[in-house]
């Protein structure tokens, strides 16, 4: 690690314009991103005595090699450039506020023509609302069964949308009513449209109106004697009553805001957010996430910043309840109002309802956070014991912060792939997991490895070689970017330990590998399943770690790991190599002239052995495609040119001496 003042920028560099600054490591990777409103008071604060600075933010500048910054105009701008880096780069050292499951959605499609409601996760898709989040997706199923008798909205997959359409015929939720069946046009797209935006206005909180219209109309049906109409509405609006039992009215004027609260102590805090909508709450999530080395006021910055910054339009509600102000309070302000297109009132409620419920919140957060601590009690101190334990007893010089663990996959030396996974301080970064198809030999660009056979040492050999030559590439590259494309290189860190799945061998070939490339500060081990020994290269004897130790612990959960990935990944390619067939990637032959082929000839040899004016008597083949696909099945010369209707041959220029 470099102490802070062998990088530490004069004074009179650093403009006191408002600004967002990052921190680099050796390797070039960001570690850390931060804005500021005047950066040079900012970037000055990181290069005081390390004594007084707080031991993450020690950690941090410590852990960094250089530092660089951006000017902007206004902090509004700044805000936006720090959350887009954030996401770019993913630093290290920022905290990271994000859900620990992917929490379902209620979600309307009104980008489409025919809109459909669903139960969706993970990243929002522009032309689609959304409802919650909801705990379980079983609550949501429920919810819609409930809508569907009075907003008969589409719920099929396009799939059986079109099947329908095709058929004349609707499935079962249009013959009971609770779908208005586009499909068959029994309603036309505009009236579908309507019925989709009055469930999204129920399910945004504007209830009362629909309750009411159905009421009316119950009366009305009864006044002219046509009881089983005037019960059916009755049912009806029962069915909207029980949707909305299932959320709680905690604001009577319909106020739309997101109330969140925080838990914390000196590593951790718990985040709790209730969402409301129309008075009534309509969705709950929470999670916990390090804190760093950030105060409150930055946590609740950063939260902000991280939860609304993909958000746009009704995403942003009208008000924003939190427990303290956050830094830059103003300019958060504005920049939601921005992301809205309207006012939002960003706030610390202080008495009343909203008072009240943030409460409810905040003891919501101080239970997870208490959860989360007997779960997780010593989890923090068996990684460092790990990453201890690993230094210690394969005499590394530094604690293995980074350690990638490569494992290959194959059924009898053939559809042979690799798999690369990474940890880091002890836990899993899926989002630099890499996998290989092993071709074989080198330098063989575009093989796909299908009927190659290759043992375990030579690929393994392979994955390395191929894994380090793009890190001794990527190193180079000016501020860890593609010169090309601009983006972020992805192997231009290195592991300070490999660990391979194997014995002696494998550890050899990968160990060679790494040496070839001149690479020398890489260790590497292998972890041996059958007695579970650690295996280092050039020894005859392994490495055996406590039975109970958390250093072997670690590596198990590697190996396990690697050995998940490579696996899923084989068997991907090997069901799709079982229904591949020859006829596929020969180019101008798409499926319907695939099928006609088959259907005239029966199968792929009889294809093979057809000649060229056999293959135009199919309907769809012309000469240069009968050539092609004669030239891609055989790999022999073609047949002369013949004029497909007469037979004539037009230029053989073979058989010119005949």
């Amino acid at each position: 690690m470099a102490h802070p003042s062998s990088y530490r920028p004069r004074p009179g560099e650093i403009p006191t314009d408002p600004g967002v600054y990052r921190f680099r490591d050796k390797d070039g990777r960001v570690i850390y991103v931060g804005k500021a409103k005047s950066l040079r008071p900012r970037l000055s604060s990181y290069f005081q005595d390390i004594g007084l600075l707080h031991p993450r933010t020690a950690s941090m500048v410590m852990a960094g090699a250089s530092v660089e910054w951006t000017t902007v105009l206004t902090e509004v701008e700044a805000l936006q450039l720090e959350y887009s880096w954030i996401k770019e780069f993913d630093p290290r050292f920022n905290v990271k506020y994000r859900d620990d499951k992917s929490y379902p959605y209620l979600a309307v499609t009104m980008g489409e023509e025919f809109p459909r409601a669903q139960v969706l996760r993970g990243a929002k898709r522009k032309g689609t609302r959304y409802f919650g989040p909801y705990a379980h997706a079983w609550a949501i199923r429920e919810t819609l069964d409930q809508a569907l008798r009075v907003f008969p909205i589409r719920t099929c997959s396009a799939g059986v949308f079109k099947r329908a359409s095709q058929v004349g015929r609707p499935c079962l939720l249009g013959y009971i009513d609770k779908c208005s069946a586009p499909c068959v046009e029994r309603v036309d797209a505009d009236t579908h449209r309507q019925i989709a935006e009055d469930f999204c206005d129920f399910m945004a909180g504007e209830s009362s109106k629909f309750v009411k219209r159905l009421e009316r109309q119950m009366r009305e049906a009864s006044d002219a004697m046509e009881f089983e109409t005037a019960a059916r509405l009755r049912d009806d609006i029962g069915a909207l009553q029980r949707v909305l039992e299932k959320s709680a009215v905690v604001f009577g004027d319909g106020t739309d805001a997101d109330v969140f609260a925080l838990a914390d102590d000196e590593l951790e805090v718990a985040v709790q957010v209730f969402h409301v909508r129309g008075g009534r709450i309509r969705g709950q999530r929470g999670w916990v996430a390090e804190k760093e080395f950030e105060t409150v006021p930055e946590v609740v910055g950063h939260l902000l910043q991280q939860l609304y910054g993909g958000e746009e339009g009704e995403g942003v509600p009208r008000e924003v309840l939190v427990p303290v102000m956050p830094d830059s309070a103003e300019t958060l302000g504005e920049w939601l109002s921005g992301l809205r297109g309207s006012r939002v009132d960003l706030r610390v409620p202080q008495r009343g309802d909203k008072r009240t419920l943030m409460e409810t919140v905040e003891r919501n957060a101080t239970q997870s956070l208490a959860r989360h601590k007997v779960a997780r009690a010593g989890d923090l101190t068996a990684r460092s014991q790990a990453l201890q334990q690993l230094q210690e007893f394969l005499a590394l010089d530094e604690s293995p912060l980074r350690i990638e663990c490569y494992d290959i996959s194959h059924v009898q030396g053939t559809q042979v792939v690799g798999s690369m996974v990474v940890f880091e301080d002890g836990l899993a970064r899926k989002g630099e997991y890499r996998r290989f198809i092993v071709r074989g030999q080198e330098g063989i660009d575009g093989a796909d490895g299908a009927d190659i056979r290759v043992d375990d040492t030579a690929a393994m050999h392979e994955v390395l070689t191929r894994r380090f030559r793009r890190y001794l590439k990527d190193r180079d590259q000016p501020q860890g970017r593609d010169e090309e494309t601009g983006r972020p290189t992805r192997f231009a860190y290195p592991p300070q330990l490999v660990v391979v799945d194997g014995g002696l061998p494998q550890v050899n070939a990968a160990a060679r590998a790494i040496e070839d490339l001149g690479i020398v500060d890489v260790a590497v081990v292998g972890l041996a399943k059958r007695l579970e020994e650690v295996w280092v290269p050039g020894q005859d004897f392994p490495v055996v770690l406590p039975r109970t130790s958390e250093g072997l612990y670690l590596l198990q959960r590697l190996r396990d790991e690697a050995h998940r990935f490579a696996i899923t990944f084989h068997r991907q390619r090997r069901s799709k190599a079982m229904t591949n067939s020859a006829l596929d990637g020969i180019p101008g032959l798409g499926d319907v002239k695939q099928k006609a082929l088959l259907r005239h000839f029966g199968s792929v040899k009889r294809i093979r052995a057809a000649t060229l004016l056999e293959l135009g008597e199919v309907k769809g083949i012309g000469h240069t495609l009968a050539e092609t696909i004669q030239r891609e099945l055989t790999g022999a010369p073609t047949e002369p040119t013949v004029n497909l209707m007469t037979g004539e041959v037009i230029d053989d220029e073979r058989g010119s001496d005949a």
